[in-house]
């Protein structure tokens, strides 16, 4: 049976990770994320959670360690935002390129200069082309749900490629909303347990990881990655509508539609935004303007069709 409680956005980021059984978690905090690595040890502290958590010194060891346990088999999790993004760069691109599924939650800050810690998107549009998908929640029960929906396509054997699941700092991260946990149980049957076929790294069977490559295997590596990034907009609408009937509630896929029917102008949303949106549309539609909005819920790889 799920439970209605009331969550933050980054309660709602920590509850979905842990529903989603990663086996390793490492992340290191800096706000406005602070409070989801906070909640994960607490639960693994109170013995909540089974996966093995991992203190590090900073975002760029955080994702190195995330690299190495993906490689070794791992289900893994981990969270940033803005400078944490930027110095966890190197490592970062290397998850994408690698083929590592994995999911990493982002409230989103914009960047410094001026010194600021405010909500935005700078941090995560700026890493847009890095090869990881992208979602972006439009309130707290996306954040979970959007969580446990990741896993599944990132795992998925036509993608095999990292996801950020994006969510607005402040805005959605220190925000209270009413959220609905499903039960664990219905979770896993939702996402099975992760059985790696691609990569593993085995002290029986060394392999090379990641050694220096020649021209055209890198273009045909390169190409693979943008088959699979665009193979993903399809495994994303399967696995909501799966979701969906599972839960009872979904999000239109890679994007949602609101109120397009008959629409002759379009309002284009992104994250938290999409609220406010919705209530203009609802006004402009009672002052009798055919007005609809378009969520795009997936920016990478963007729903061009």
């Amino acid at each position: 049976m799920s439970t209605i409680t009331a969550l933050t956005g980054n309660e709602a980021a920590a509850i979905g990770a842990a529903l989603s059984r990663p086996d390793i978690i490492a992340a290191y905090p800096i706000t406005p994320q602070s409070s989801v690595v906070e909640d994960l040890a607490k639960m693994r502290a109170d013995g909540n959670i089974q996966a093995d958590m991992i203190e590090v010194e900073s975002e760029h060891s955080a994702m190195s360690v995330i690299q190495g346990a993906t490689l070794a088999g791992a289900r893994t999790f981990t969270a940033t935002s803005a400078q944490g993004l930027a110095l966890m760069y190197e490592p970062y691109f290397r998850m994408s390129t690698l083929r590592l599924p994995m999911v990493m939650a982002i409230a989103g800050r914009e960047m410094t200069s001026p010194e600021t810690i405010w909500g935005g998107q700078q941090d995560t549009v700026s890493v847009r082309e890095a090869g990881w998908l992208q979602f972006y929640a439009e309130n707290n029960q996306e954040i979970l749900d959007s969580i446990i929906q990741a896993y599944k396509v990132s795992e998925h054997s036509s993608v095999l490629l990292p996801i950020n699941v994006c969510y607005d700092g402040f805005f959605l991260s220190h925000l209270i909303e009413r959220v609905d946990i499903p039960a664990q149980e219905l979770v896993d049957q939702f996402l099975p347990s992760y059985e790696p076929q691609h990569v593993v790294m085995d002290p029986k069977e060394p392999i090379a990881v990641d050694p220096m490559t020649p021209g055209p295997m890198l273009m045909k590596f390169r190409r693979q990655h943008l088959e699979s990034m665009q193979a993903a907009l399809d495994v994303i609408d399967s696995v909501d509508v799966e979701f969906g009937k599972m839960f009872g509630r979904s999000y239109g896929g890679v994007i949602e539609e609101y109120k397009m029917k008959g629409a002759d102008s379009a309002l284009i949303t992104i994250g938290s935004a999409t609220g406010a949106g919705k209530e203009a549309v609802d006004y402009w539609r009672s002052q009798g303007k055919n007005v609809g909005l378009i969520k795009v819920r997936v920016l990478r790889p963007f729903p061009v069709q």
